[in-house]
């Protein structure tokens, strides 16, 4: 009842005749991602800023379970109104009728709104994996370990799988083995003094949606007979995509 008093107010604000000409409000643009599947989906949004405009603009979040009108709608949960996230708690997996995000802007210009539909196992893409960490072992080999992401709610019921990708220092490209369902692996035939990069992604072990982005880059120089530096990654980075490239020095 309050959300629709708001949005009919809205809707008065932006009829008014006392606000002028105005150029049409622009709509928000939509993205959901189910990075915690199946506890929640996580939703965000942008709206290009309108021109001459000093007051904030708030945001009406909402969503159903089916494409018809007529289906019973809830609050996305946001932080603030002003906010451009939401989240839908309680997903209801395998669904053969898709959720519809339905985001209102409420500014200056008026109001404008925005739909998305969209099926939960579609989204799925996990954060990248983290804490991934290397160990020198006998006969030429480099043992790698990680942990799957925190965000990801229960790894051993909704299993998931891994890429591994590696890059001697001095190569141009990257080698990719996988997937693996194991949280750890073992490269062989490594070369003596080298120093390696590796990187670690994670999807859904039945290739539900997408894979993550790589995780941050972890290096280690393998000088066999002796204890190899190590450079691992801590925790996941919005910026680890960027990064895919990079050489870190141990």
């Amino acid at each position: 009842m309050a959300t629709g008093l708001v949005l009919a107010l809205a809707l008065w604000v932006g009829c008014s005749p006392c606000l002028g000409r105005e150029a049409a409000p622009t709509q928000p643009r939509l993205q959901c991602q189910a990075s915690r599947y199946p506890v929640a989906v996580d939703c965000f949004w942008t709206l290009p800023p309108a021109p001459d405009s000093t007051r904030t603009t708030s945001f009406i979040a909402t969503y159903r379970l089916g494409v018809a009108a007529q289906g019973q709608s809830r609050p996305c949960l946001q932080p603030r109104p002003e906010a451009t996230s939401c989240t839908i708690p309680d997903v209801q997996m395998f669904s053969m009728v898709p959720y519809v995000l339905n985001v209102t802007a409420v500014h200056r210009q008026g109001v404008s709104s925005s739909f998305l539909p969209f099926v939960p196992e579609n989204i799925i893409k996990p954060d990248p994996p983290e804490g991934v960490r290397l160990s020198p072992l006998p006969g030429q080999r480099l043992w790698v370990q990680w942990e799957p992401p925190r965000s990801w709610p229960f790894p051993e019921i909704f299993s998931l799988k891994y890429r591994l990708r590696y890059k001697r220092h001095g190569a141009t490209r990257f080698r990719q083995v996988g997937p693996i369902e194991a949280t750890s692996f073992t490269l062989r035939a490594v070369r003596p003094q080298a120093r390696y990069c590796i990187q670690v992604a994670a999807q859904d072990l039945t290739d539900y949606g997408e894979s993550s982005a790589w995780s941050l880059p972890a290096a280690a120089s393998v000088t066999l007979g002796l204890k190899s530096k190590v450079n691992s990654s801590k925790k996941p980075s919005p910026t680890t995509s960027s990064m895919a490239g990079r050489i870190m020095t141990p």
